[in-house]
C-alpha cells in the first residue's frame, strides 16, 4: 500500500487513526481527499446531504486538539451518518418526501457520542424510505448503486452507508438494523456490518420505524474498525427508555484473544434449498478456517426460525403504523397545499409524503392491529417471537456463537424484486431472527460468488459483542476478503 496522500482512502479507520497520531497527515487533508472522492462518485447516489463546510471546520478543530495533546479516540477520523439520525442544523430526511425539509434541532445520541469521541462527519447517506426495504430502491432520492456492479442493488435499508464504505468514499458509517438492514447490505457490498444487542446503543434521536426491533450499528471495512466505533457509540442513555445500563468493555483490546475452545453453532435451517450454492460454499470454507483457528463446530437446531419472516412482517408493520402516525401534515414534514378541511389535509399529506412501500407497511400494520384481527395476527406473532427467542437461548446453552450465511444470494439486479414484495422480504430470512430476539450480529466478507461479495454472519448472546467481534477479527487476520476493493474505486 502506498503511503502517498492519494492512497489514504484505501486505509481502514484503525490505520488512519495511527497515521493521524503519527502526524503522517492531517485530518483536514484526509477530509478534503474524501470530499473530493464523494463529489467524483455521485453516480453511486450514496449520499443525500454533504456537509463539506462543517466537516472541514471539524477537521481543523480535531487537528488543533491533536496538536494540543488532547482529543478523543476517534479524533479527526471521518465518518458519515445514515439519514435517519437527527443532526442539529442539518436536514434529516429518512429518504422520504415527508421529511424532505425537516431540519433537526438536536443531535441523536449516536451522533453526539461519536462527535464527543472526535469523529468528523461528512454527510448523510441515502437509504430505503424510513428504513423500509432490502434493496435501497424505495428512497425518494433514487436508487443507490452497488460499487461492485452498478446494475446491482447494494442491499438495504442502509445501502447508502454500505456503498460509501465499499467504494472507499468513507472508512466508516453509521446504520440501523431492524431486520437485517446493516448486515444484509454489508454482505452485498463486501463490507463489515455490526448490529449490537438491542439496548446496547441509544435510539434517542433515531427516527423510529419499529421501536422494539430498531438498533443503531456500524458499517466499516473491518471488525477492528467496528470495535473502535462501537466503543464510542455504546452506553446507557437515560433519554432512551429501551437503553440498557450495562458495562461497555474495551472492545479493541479483546480482539486478539485466541479462539481455542470457542463453540460455533451451525444452524441446519440455514443451509436449505433457498441458499445460493456458491454462497453456501464460501460460508462453509469460512467455517473451516475458523475451525483451523481453534474453534469447534457444533450443529444446532432453531426449529421456529422458519417463522421469523412472517412474524417480522406482522410485528414491524404494526409498530411502523403507530410510529408514522405522527406524520400528518400538521406539526412538521410535508404538508399538502390548500386542503379543503382537516381530513383532506391528513389524507393528501400522507398520500403525497409517503412512498409505495411505506404505505404498504402502514396499511398492513393498521390491519393487524385493528379490532377483530389483533388477537389473530399481532398477538400470535408476539407469541411466535418468544418461541424464536427461546430457540436462540437454548442454542446458546450449547454454543458461544451461531454462524451461517448473511443473505441467500449475492447482490441482485436493481428492479429484479421490486414487483414482488414477498420475494424481496425473503432476502432477510437469515438476519431477522437476531432482531426478533434482540441479539448482536455481524456480517463479514468471506469470498465471492460470480465476482460479487458473499457475507458470513456471526450471532452471539445478549451483550456478547466482544465475542462476535473477536471471532470476526480472527477470521479477518487470516483472510483478506475485507480488503478487496471494487476495481473502479481503488
Amino acid at each position: 500500500m502506498s503511503d502517498g496522500p492519494e492512497s489514504l482512502h484505501l486505509q481502514t479507520l484503525s490505520e488512519l487513526s495511527a497515521g493521524l497520531a503519527a502526524g503522517d497527515f492531517s485530518s483536514r487533508e484526509l477530509v478534503d481527499l474524501l470530499l473530493r472522492r464523494i463529489d467524483d462518485n455521485k453516480s453511486l447516489n450514496a449520499f443525500i446531504t454533504i456537509t463539506a463546510e462543517g466537516a472541514l471546520a471539524a477537521a481543523d478543530t480535531a487537528d488543533q486538539a491533536r496538536a494540543a495533546g488532547s482529543g478523543g479516540p476517534l479524533c479527526g477520523l471521518p465518518i458519515v451518518h445514515k439519514d435517519l439520525f437527527c443532526t442539529a442544523g442539518v436536514r434529516t430526511t429518512c429518504a422520504s418526501r415527508m421529511l424532505d425539509n425537516f431540519v433537526a434541532p438536536y443531535d441523536a445520541t449516536v451522533v453526539a457520542n461519536l462527535a464527543n469521541a472526535g469523529a468528523v462527519y461528512l454527510g448523510k447517506t441515502n437509504m430505503d424510505e424510513f428504513a423500509m426495504g432490502s434493496s435501497n430502491e424505495t428512497s425518494y432520492f433514487g436508487d443507490v448503486k452497488n460499487p461492485w456492479d452498478a446494475s446491482k442493488s447494494p442491499g438495504g435499508s442502509s445501502g447508502g452507508s454500505a456503498a460509501a464504505v465499499a467504494a472507499r468514499l468513507i472508512p466508516a458509517a453509521t446504520g440501523t438494523d431492524t431486520g437485517g438492514s446493516i448486515r444484509q447490505p454489508a454482505a452485498l457490498t463486501g463490507t463489515t456490518g455490526l448490529k449490537p444487542t438491542y439496548g446496547r446503543v441509544s435510539r434517542y434521536g433515531m427516527v423510529a420505524f419499529a421501536s422494539s426491533l430498531d438498533q443503531a450499528g456500524v458499517i466499516t471495512r473491518s471488525a477492528e474498525d467496528a470495535a473502535l466505533m462501537l466503543g464510542a457509540m455504546a452506553g446507557f442513555d437515560e433519554r432512551d427508555s429501551t437503553s440498557v445500563d450495562h458495562p461497555v468493555p474495551d472492545y479493541v483490546s479483546l480482539l486478539d484473544a485466541p479462539l481455542k475452545g470457542l463453540r460455533i453453532g451451525i444452524v441446519k435451517q440455514h443451509f436449505d434449498d433457498g441458499l445460493d450454492a456458491q454462497c453456501a460454499a464460501r460460508v462453509k470454507e469460512a467455517l473451516v478456517a475458523l475451525e483451523g483457528r481453534g474453534a469447534s463446530l457444533v450443529e444446532v437446531d432453531l426449529p421456529n426460525l422458519d417463522l421469523s419472516v412472517p412474524t417480522y412482517y406482522v410485528v414491524a408493520p404494526a409498530e411502523c403504523s403507530s410510529n408514522l402516525s405522527r406524520f400528518d401534515g400538521v406539526r412538521f414534514g410535508h404538508r399538502a397545499e390548500d386542503p379543503k378541511d382537516l381530513l383532506d389535509l391528513y389524507c393528501r399529506s400522507r398520500a403525497e409524503g409517503f412512498g409505495p412501500e411505506v404505505k404498504r407497511r402502514i396499511m398492513t400494520g393498521t390491519y393487524v392491529l385493528s379490532a377483530g384481527y389483533y388477537d389473530a395476527y399481532y398477538l400470535q406473532a408476539q407469541k411466535v417471537r418468544q418461541l424464536i427467542s427461546q430457540d436462540f437461548k437454548q442454542a446458546f446453552d450449547k454454543v458461544d456463537l451461531i454462524a451461517g450465511p448473511t443473505a441467500p444470494t449475492p447482490a441482485f439486479a436493481l428492479g429484479e424484486k421490486t414487483d414482488d414484495p414477498i420475494t424481496m422480504y425473503l432476502n432477510d430470512i437469515y438476519t431477522i431472527g437476531a432482531n426478533l430476539a434482540g441479539l448482536p450480529g455481524i456480517s463479514i466478507p468471506c469470498g465471492f460468488s460470480d465476482s460479487l461479495p458473499v457475507g458470513l454472519q456471526l450471532v452471539g448472546p445478549h451483550f456478547a459483542e466482544d465475542v462476535v467481534l473477536r471471532c470476526a477479527h480472527q477470521y479477518q487476520s487470516i483472510t483478506d476478503w475485507h480488503r478487496q476493493c471494487p476495481e473502479n474505486f481503488r
